[in-house]
């Protein structure tokens, strides 16, 4: 079993995951080129740690182990005893390529490079490499010491034993592995974009306002935080980002068109939670939902039918098994249920009720009804 990590890059995630590392027992480094960036982030896993102290989670002993087992550097020679490296700074393919370069030359040949990049490509990082072969995505979810899901991804030149070896990494800190192709957004951040992109639409429209939608999805779906509540928990400068990636990414596929509402907030700087204010603002009381039952089931209904419609369309693009499509979004964003198996409860026929209901008025690609998904109501019958 692997024994050393390194982890490039002390930001929140960078952090979170060398914190994970130490606790499952990994001999950790941690790097970023600010020392500054290094303090901030030793300091905050001394406080996680304490915290966990004091609450009785780890005892005295394993407090001081843990923090034995984590080195703050700021010079990557430190790799060059690693046998898997994590990157996961900024998502930037320029700046990613010169880290792997630089990275490549110090580590031995055996050792594993990933990225924990959630929106561009692993071939196009790997392309930087002279042995692309040993490199693939490992994307955690924030924060990493709580979140149990990670993906992860082969690039077309991964090998296989490779991956394999990730997931006994991975599977010994403790997570859920969810495996999936090289494609934008992998599962989870492709999957939910309705979530976030059908409830801004339906606000555009002037349907509801944002604390009705919120309320529609909490109260009749169980989601444990409504889109507009979670994509300001995200932060708008990252969830729109991302959502941007992945419109571009597809080729402009309408089914992932962003929103000029919350491009609006980013360019002012209304983030959300970190700043205050965003789709709400912080500092005041929220209003009450709309008391109209039969408004809240057709934004759930609708906004429902359109994160199923993209499930399906993940297995009919073998993006994932139907069973780590489900198991990513419980464990990757805390969906209340699989949204393959909870589309079965439902009914297939009444969600595609839905969506041609959806493509007969506005006559969007948007809308179109997944194909994997008229196979299944014609089928009568799971598909899998």
């Amino acid at each position: 079993m692997t024994k050393r990590i390194f982890v490039v890059g002390a930001g929140t995630m960078g952090a979170g995951i060398a914190q994970l590392a130490a606790q499952k027992g990994f001999e950790t480094w941690l790097y970023d080129l600010s020392s500054d960036q290094l303090s901030k982030a030793q300091a905050g896993i001394n406080k996680s740690l304490t915290t966990l102290l004091e609450k009785g989670k780890i005892d005295a002993t394993s407090y001081e182990a843990i923090l034995g087992r984590i080195q703050f550097v700021n010079h990557l020679d430190a790799a060059q005893h690693a046998d898997l490296v994590i990157e996961a700074i900024v998502e930037n393919l320029t700046v990613k390529h010169e880290v792997f370069k630089a990275l490549e030359g110090l580590v031995s040949p055996a050792c594993i490079l990933a990225s924990n990049t959630s929106s561009l490509s692993i071939a196009s990082i790997s392309s930087a490499l002279k042995q692309p072969e040993r490199f693939l995505g490992i994307h955690f979810f924030n924060p990493a010491t709580l979140m149990p899901l990670v993906e992860i991804i082969p690039s077309v030149l991964t090998h296989e034993a490779v991956v394999a070896q990730a997931q006994e990494i991975i599977l010994a800190m403790g997570k859920t592995v969810a495996l999936c192709k090289d494609t934008p957004g992998f599962i989870v951040n492709r999957v939910a974009r309705p979530f976030y992109g059908e409830a801004l639409r339906i606000y555009e429209e002037g349907l509801a306002d944002f604390v009705t939608i919120d309320y529609a999805m909490t109260s009749i779906g169980g989601f444990k935080m409504g889109p507009f509540e979670l994509m300001d928990y995200i932060g708008n400068d990252v969830n729109y980002t991302v959502t941007e990636t992945v419109f571009e990414a597809f080729y402009y596929d309408p089914r992932f068109k962003p929103s000029f509402t919350q491009k609006r907030l980013k360019e002012a700087g209304l983030y959300g939670r970190k700043t205050g204010r965003g789709f709400y603002d912080y500092s005041m009381d929220r209003s009450n939902p709309t008391p109209d039952e039969a408004l809240h089931q057709v934004i759930f209904k609708r906004v429902f039918a359109m994160l199923i419609n993209e499930a399906y369309d993940a297995v009919l693009m073998q993006v994932a098994s139907p069973s780590d499509v489900d198991l990513a979004m419980m464990k990757g964003v805390n969906y209340p249920k699989g949204l393959l198996a909870w589309s079965e409860e439902i009914g297939p026929s009444e969600i595609l009720a839905q969506l041609n209901s959806l493509y007969e008025r506005y006559g969007e690609d948007r809308y179109r009804p997944n194909a994997l998904l008229k196979d299944r109501v014609n089928a009568g019958g799971p598909l899998w």
